[in-house]
């Protein structure tokens, strides 16, 4: 934090934490960026701590990458967390060094094709996250949401032979839901819109990993998830209710077969 006590040099006294708009030509191009310094009244003298200093060079930065329209390192940053990528894993599929990340977070200006790789990560971030409800897809936990709704309803949803069929319908409303409400899906699971209802994507592949998964290696779920699952099993106490209730639904009527259904229709979830 600035030092709100900082002296004129000339002996005026305490000088005046200041705000202004500066307006300059930076590599060929005029911007208008914010500065803060400290202002003596008297002999009007400008100082600059060096955290200012700082300040002021990450705002040039910022408002030049903003008028040629590349990602501002406050941006690059945001989008870093909101996909759950660490500086690593983003370098990684970049295939640049980790300082460059930290470089253009603190202020360095990326190039234009390095923007592009950028932009191109986290485009794709955006439509998997879609597809898997901002969260990765972890087994365990579709086991442990299961498990969770067999104790409640009072029955075996995972049993020899099944194909999900009424298994999904309730995981699919424990995500869709979750979504909705929490902002994450619970378990990270892709749903495709199949002839007999929303469906576990790939799920013929994955049943018998589900099956066999431990759900004690998975993260508990929280208060509000555990909420959700009360919620739908209280209101589809028998699994022919969820069968027929996702059926209803129109995010699933209104795909084509086989036909991914992203988590951005979940807040057209009419029977919840």
């Amino acid at each position: 934090m600035a030092n709100n006590k900082t002296q004129c040099p000339a002996g005026h006294g305490k000088m005046e934490l200041r705000e202004s708009k500066k307006n300059i030509e930076f590599r060929n191009v005029n911007i208008i960026y914010t500065e803060e310094n400290y202002t003596c009244p008297l002999c009007k003298l400008d100082i600059a701590t060096k955290e200012q200093i700082a300040n002021t060079q990450k705002a040039i930065s910022d408002a030049y990458r903003s008028e040629v329209g590349i990602l501002s390192g406050k941006e690059i940053k945001q989008y870093r967390k909101k996909y759950k990528l660490t500086q690593k894993s983003l370098a990684n599929k970049m295939t640049v060094g980790i300082a460059s990340i930290k470089r253009w977070e603190g202020g360095i200006i990326q190039s234009k094709p390095m923007d592009r790789a950028l932009r191109n990560v986290f485009w794709h971030k955006e439509r998997d996250f879609n597809f898997t409800g901002n969260r990765e897809l972890f087994i365990p936990r579709i086991k442990l949401v299961l498990m969770q709704f067999e104790a409640k309803l009072a029955t075996k949803l995972l049993v020899k032979g099944d194909k999900l069929l009424y298994a999904a319908k309730y995981l699919w409303y424990a995500d869709m839901v979750s979504h909705r409400d929490v902002g994450e899906s619970m378990t990270g699971a892709t749903y495709a819109a199949l002839p007999y209802g929303p469906q576990v994507n790939n799920y013929q592949d994955l049943i018998d990993t589900i099956k066999k998964s431990d759900e004690t290696e998975s993260e508990p779920l929280s208060v509000e998830e555990n909420n959700i699952i009360k919620r739908i099993s209280k209101i589809f106490p028998q699994k022919r209710m969820v069968y027929n209730a996702a059926h209803r639904e129109q995010i699933w009527k209104n795909k084509s077969i086989g036909e991914i259904i992203p988590y951005s229709d979940s807040s057209d979830i009419m029977e919840l």
